[in-house]
């Protein structure tokens, strides 16, 4: 078994968020948002477009497919999972929804302004589907490449690669869609050749991670059952056991509630801005590089915050502050607010996303044999919190037909996930004062 904390492992870990964060920043949050408004718009017609016989309002349908594509992600992994955790292959499950997320964004491109929506809809379903299943198989190598005390510092350094390589590749998607004359291609041209950019970009980079990263270890030993319906009994059998760790189940209870608003947040903010106040790539992408940017500063700080004031007054802080920026959002009505706005949350995206994970990873039992199961769990319980979340909020929307509206039902989870970090907070103290050691 491959030592821990090995700075040549933990350099291609860390590029497998430089990779794929590339999704996350042109699909999720500027280019294909903007770009799905824009030629979708109908005022006419309230915004409806067909997709399979049915009319739905156009952000409310991108909504819902995302939320598909979440069910669908909570309802494989489990199978997958314990797969991988009785082979020890899970780095070949990592590559499949890589190339499955990576292809599947190259078919956005036959995305076309009156051209049928059903084809590449579903290439964005399974873009998001390859992008969230390979992030579980990614996420349970944490603790299999790095020692407790390092933990909190690596799964920064992840996330602050991810960033960092968003911005980049989102740089180069700008070359073509500034300069379209001079290519001699159309604007709408250029949006779609930024999601080829994005496809190699993905499947290019991570070929690093594939290559560099261990294997997973073989716990064949530990199943007597069919590992099809295995991992849903491994599920189980991790929910026996956080229910039996008081801490690690107040945690997972916080976290799910948060969850849904960070993660809603984070899918539907660039629909947000290009709808309700009809932004476009020119003013929606500098701002989220800033956002980006900032997120990498937030990570920072977040990690520093942790090593000296721990986890959890960390993340109460954190989602105190997304707990007011959303309740804000409500009344934005002007491009500026929506820049003030952005920046807050920038300041703390990475932070709440790195310390939930290495969080999680502190609180799991010393020296289990492979962690794909656990992070299982963890990945499961954040992918139904982003299912119910964009379920709500396309719900509301379509219901009020008032986006605003959606921001002032996420604020609400928000507010229960707080009260749930500061419940957690005094369980945390009374059991120091049990003299019981806690990892965080």
């Amino acid at each position: 078994m491959e030592a821990k904390n090995n700075k040549k492992t933990i350099w291609a870990w860390c590029m497998f968020d430089w990779a794929n964060q590339s999704y996350n920043m042109v699909i999720i949050s500027t280019i294909f948002p903007a770009y799905f408004v824009a030629i979708t718009a109908n005022s006419q017609n309230g915004n409806m477009v067909s997709f399979f016989g049915h009319q739905y309002v156009n952000t409310v349908l991108s909504t819902y497919i995302l939320g598909f594509s979440y069910l669908i992600v909570v309802a494989l992994l489990p199978i997958l999972t314990s797969i991988a955790d009785y082979r020890g292959n899970k780095k070949i499950y990592l590559q499949l929804f890589t190339w499955m997320g990576s292809l599947a964004c190259a078919g956005l491109f036959f995305l076309q302004e009156k051209r049928p929506l059903e084809a590449p809809l579903i290439c964005y379903g399974l873009a998001s589907i390859g992008y969230c299943g390979g992030f579980v198989f990614y996420n349970s190598y944490l603790p299999q490449i790095a020692t407790v005390d390092q933990q909190d510092a690596v799964s920064a350094k992840g996330f602050i690669y991810g960033f960092v390589g968003s911005v980049v590749v989102q740089l180069i998607c700008l070359v073509p869609i500034q300069f379209h004359t001079i290519f001699g291609i159309t604007e709408d041209k250029a949006a779609r050749i930024s999601f080829l950019i994005v496809a190699l970009w993905w499947i290019g980079f991570a070929i690093i991670p594939f290559l560099k990263l261990p294997k997973g270890i073989p716990n064949a030993g530990s199943h007597n059952y069919n590992v099809f319906t295995g991992g849903f009994k491994e599920l189980a059998k991790v929910f026996g056991k956080v229910r039996e760790m008081p801490l690690l189940k107040r945690f997972l209870g916080a976290f799910f509630f948060y969850s849904v608003g960070v993660q809603t947040i984070m899918l539907v903010a660039a629909n947000f801005a290009a709808k309700e106040l009809h932004m476009g790539d020119d003013s929606l992408i500098p701002i989220i590089l800033i956002i980006q940017l900032l997120a990498v500063v937030g990570a920072l700080i977040t990690s520093k915050s942790s090593a000296k004031y721990g986890n959890v007054k960390t993340l109460i802080g954190l989602v105190a502050i997304w707990t007011i920026i959303c309740c804000c959002v409500y009344f934005v009505a002007t491009v500026k607010q929506f820049y003030f706005a952005a920046v807050v949350v920038g300041l703390v995206m990475g932070g709440v996303q790195s310390l939930s994970r290495s969080t999680y990873s502190k609180y799991l039992p010393a020296n289990i044999p492979d962690t794909a199961s656990f992070f299982s769990f963890y990945d499961v319980t954040e992918k139904i919190a982003i299912v119910v979340g964009l379920f709500c909020f396309a719900f509301v929307e379509a219901w009020t037909h008032e986006m605003r509206n959606s921001a002032l039902t996420l604020d609400c989870f928000f507010a229960i996930g707080l009260f749930l970090l500061i419940i957690l907070l005094m369980a945390e103290k009374k059991v120091k004062r049990a003299d019981i050691e806690i990892p965080v």
